[in-house]
């Protein structure tokens, strides 16, 4: 066990926004002894974990703490300082907003949405090969079904949909807007929200946020921040990380035509294909969401002292070659894939199984209703944000 100096902070994040690969420093990070030291552009270092086993065990130990980043300059890429959601709590208080979401998020509640969300995917994709030419994979398809299905849980009217783009590129923007900009957006989504709930209060009805408002007023478990806070962690979350991945999905596909070209022959393999792309695609441009050390613990051989930060690369760890086979090859029939996509432990992924959902009718309906799928132009990426994806994808069919 390593218990030093620590050695001086590396620049970070070491992905470039543009494209999807996996930086040579997260392979050099894995094979090197212990852990290294990282300075985001914004708040104290942190060390960051980038094998398998030492991510997998920070996320899932409860000795790391999410809250404790509140009090603390949290290492960030952006300006703006962290706010507090459902994703900087520790339990109990985690516990008990998780618990109130979680049963609209279930297995079962989830495939009980299967034949609307199929019937949307396919009337989507229906509409532009009616239309015909070219279209925009990220703003004609990967957008609206994300959008429109999470809107449907939480029961916002359809004509209000449009505006959350918007919104959601202002809580994921890390330097393309001012502070103040971003803080306007926010605040934006904050006074919708709101307003939203107080509709719903007179009228409630049969969806998520009624019985999020019930928790609040009936029940008395949770207060209206974290009524107005929850509804928009769910908004933004439950629909941005599908949107991405379902044109990421795509590139990579496409970058690997022998493996498009198996998906269109053999459309049963779509739900292993969802996990293999999840491992393989690194969503993130880089490892964030600090947890904080609460006492001393060894992380890879090295002794992280009480008080310090630990940052995860998922990405780089679903690439550990120690934990996968080939790790840099896409294999669509990859086995006993438990990758780190959603995360891992208290805070893994609570719409971990609508996404799912989501992704595996999105890339069925491609593969069967557009199997001659192809890229008809330069890919734009995202630029500034927390996630990588393209924001503009010309596809032809």
């Amino acid at each position: 066990m390593t218990s030093t100096t620590p050695p001086a902070p590396v620049a970070y994040p070491f992905n470039d926004q543009s494209g999807l690969g996996v930086h040579e420093a997260y392979t050099a990070a894995q094979d090197a002894e212990g852990l290294i030291r990282v300075q985001l552009p914004y708040g104290e270092p942190a060390w960051l974990a980038t094998r398998y086993d030492d991510v997998r065990f920070v996320l899932g130990d409860m000795r790391f703490s999410r809250a404790e980043g509140l009090k603390r300059d949290e290492p960030r890429r952006g300006p703006a300082p962290t706010r507090e959601s459902i994703l900087t709590m520790d339990p109990p208080h985690h516990t008990r907003l998780r618990t109130l979401v979680s049963r609209a998020f279930t297995k079962h509640q989830v495939e009980g949405l299967r034949p609307w969300v199929r019937q949307l995917t396919g009337d989507l994709l229906d509409g532009l090969i009616e239309r015909g030419g070219t279209a925009d994979l990220v703003e004609e398809f990967a957008l609206p079904l994300p959008v429109a299905v999470i809107c449907e849980l939480l029961g916002v009217p359809a004509a209000d949909r449009p505006k959350f783009r918007v919104w959601s590129d202002a809580l994921l923007s890390t330097t393309s807007l001012t502070v103040e900009e971003q803080q306007a957006g926010i605040e934006a989504l904050r006074a919708y929200i709101a307003e939203h709930i107080a509709v719903r209060r007179a009228q409630p009805e049969d969806d998520l946020m009624s019985a999020l408002i019930e928790a609040r007023d009936v029940k008395d478990r949770l207060t209206e921040p974290e009524l107005v806070n929850l509804c928009v962690t769910i908004l933004v979350a439950g629909h941005e990380t599908t949107a991405s991945q379902i044109p990421n999905f795509v590139h990579v596909l496409l970058e690997h035509p022998e493996e498009w070209a198996r998906l269109v022959a053999e459309p049963e393999l779509v739900p292993s294909a969802v996990e293999e792309l999840m491992r393989f695609v690194p969503l993130g441009v880089g490892g964030g969401f600090a947890r904080y050390a609460t006492e001393d613990i060894e992380v890879g051989g090295v002794l992280i002292r009480k008080g310090e930060p630990v940052l995860v690369a998922t990405g780089a760890a679903n690439r550990d070659p120690r934990r996968f086979d080939a790790p840099n090859e896409v294999r669509l029939d990859r086995t006993s894939n438990q990758h780190l996509g959603f995360g891992h432990g208290v805070h893994h992924c609570l719409g971990a199984q609508l996404a799912r959902l989501e992704l595996h009718e999105a890339l069925h309906a491609l593969v069967t209703k557009m199997p001659e799928l192809h890229i008809a132009g330069d890919v734009e990426w995202k630029e500034q944000m927390l996630v990588r994806a393209p924001r503009k994808m010309i596809v032809g069919w």
